[in-house]
């Protein structure tokens, strides 16, 4: 049976619930009003009593998965549910439908969606004020999902982000003796300062998961570093899951990869061979990348095509992205400059709110030997398209230094070297010089670019010896990793 929340945080709920009645009998209202604050009391505490007890033999197999999010773009609590799911539990899987998870967690018949839609609060009055009322109808709508559905053992939520979630699943922990786990990616306070600065709201955050945090009671986190930090900082003690790629992140073989470059080159022309090879081979299939031959379908890759350079992004403030346009120039003037380098088509994929904004920045530079595209790839492409790539660039730097970037694990799942900006904690994901480069500006990204396309498209040189590395160190998978640090954490009496 899951271990339940303590004796003390139950009296904490009640006592919470005793002060606001209290605080309306001082207010005068008659001397019915303490008969009917203890009978309001009496009648609370029944039902809390109730829905805590209200278990069935199927309780210890149902686990909710909660992100306050887009559950498309959570990759890691997707991994969570389906490892969940491996092992017979029944997943409620909570959150934003904004875009479509991966099919194997659509398909799998014990994870059930249960969306949420993105509370938007009021849209006049002070900054504060529209905020607060946002948390407070968010915490409503989540704590009506939450106690309508059927009792789940545990409840595995990410953070961030945490407000107020993490003080709401609390609570129905406490309600219905679930056991409550945190999944830290790193701190919303963080987050919230990229944006905010140093303001009264990011301080109100950060006590507030200073408070609400180590109430859960399991905890994981994505790095040695946070590791440590939430012992010494938090008092909270919390196992490190470490990333790991799940299995469709491989090596694209080149019919895959031919593949996905024509169906891109329908809606993208940076993928597109010129009009006039078109016209003269009609017997083959071209992209600017590859090449199939429609008499025996074979495909090869075109010896002078242009080098694939991949990144993704959630267009969010910790990701600059114009350090890596600066290197594109740079890049472009290397070319300009003689040096003997391949052409490159530059893929940024993903969606947030500045892609806009970098949209007009990418418009108004004037390239010859670099194009930039900025697509959005469903789900089952996304692997694909890293397989296919010959070099990941990852411009995240975390908010807190704490946490590591999910985009270079999977491009580690498909042997692609990264290019990587540097920040605390990286060097526990890349190494330097070993399965990829680290760089702090645009000028030491551009040396890099050129260093390492210098001989393409050869294997040799640095380039290859890092795809190399990658191919023969291929680590623990996923599933081995999450049944070895978290199965424990979900069975344990």
């Amino acid at each position: 049976m899951a271990t339940r929340c303590t004796s003390p945080a139950s009296l904490a709920v009640f006592a919470v619930i005793s002060s606001v009645l209290i605080a309306l009998d001082v207010t005068g209202s008659g001397v019915t009003c303490p008969v009917v604050s203890l009978a309001v009391v009496t009648g609370l505490v029944s039902l809390l009593w109730w829905l805590r007890w209200r278990r069935d033999d199927r309780t210890d197999r149902r686990v909710c998965v909660l992100v306050l999010g887009d559950l498309g773009r959570s990759p890691r609590m997707q991994y969570h549910a389906l490892s969940l799911s491996k092992h017979g539990y029944h997943v409620t899987f909570v959150g934003f439908l904004e875009t479509k998870p991966r099919e194997d967690v659509l398909r799998e018949e014990k994870i059930t969606m249960e969306p949420i839609t993105e509370v938007r609060g009021v849209r006049v009055g002070p900054k504060v004020f529209r905020y607060v009322t946002k948390v407070i109808l968010q915490s409503l709508q989540l704590l009506h999902v939450l106690l309508k559905m059927e009792t789940q053992s545990h409840i595995l939520m990410q953070n961030p982000p945490g407000l107020p979630g993490i003080a709401v699943a609390w609570l129905v922990c406490v309600v219905r003796g679930s056991s409550f786990v945190i999944d830290w990616h790193n701190y919303g306070f963080t987050v919230m300062a990229l944006s905010l600065g140093e303001t009264p709201l990011v301080r109100l955050a950060r006590w507030y998961e200073h408070v609400f945090g180590p109430l859960a009671a399991h905890h994981l986190c994505v790095t040695t570093a946070m590791k440590d930090d939430l012992q010494n900082n938090w008092g909270i003690r919390a196992t490190t899951l470490y990333d790991r790629p799940a299995s469709v992140f491989r090596e694209t073989p080149v019919k895959l990869q031919h593949e996905l470059f024509f169906r891109l080159s329908n809606t993208h022309p940076q993928f597109q061979s010129s009009r006039c090879e078109d016209e003269e081979e009609e017997e083959e299939e071209r992209t600017v990348f590859s090449v199939r031959d429609l008499t025996d379908d074979t495909v090869t890759l075109r010896a002078e095509r242009p080098a694939l350079l991949l990144s993704s992004t959630s267009w969010t403030e910790d990701e600059d992205f114009s350090v890596l346009l600066e290197a594109l120039e740079e890049y472009e003037g290397f070319i300009k400059g003689g040096a003997s380098l391949p052409s490159l088509v530059c893929v940024i994929t993903g969606k947030g709110p500045q892609k806009d904004h970098y949209r007009k920045l990418i418009d108004s530079l004037h390239l010859e030997h670099v194009e930039i595209c900025t697509p959005w790839l469903e789900a089952e492409d996304y692997p694909v398209l890293l397989g296919s790539a010959d070099l990941g660039v990852c411009l995240h730097k975390s908010s807190s230094g704490l946490d590591l970037p999910m985009k270079v694990v999977d491009m580690f799942g498909c042997c692609l070297p990264v290019c990587a900006i540097h920040f605390n904690c990286l060097h526990e994901l890349v190494k330097h010089e070993e399965n990829g480069l680290i760089f702090r500006d645009s000028q030491e990204l551009a040396e890099q670019l050129k260093s390492l396309l210098s001989q393409f498209p050869s294997s040799d040189g640095r380039l290859g010896a890092f795809r190399t590395n990658l191919q023969t160190s291929r680590g623990q998978n996923w599933d081995d990793n999450w049944d070895q640090n978290v199965l424990p954490l979900i069975t344990a009496p």
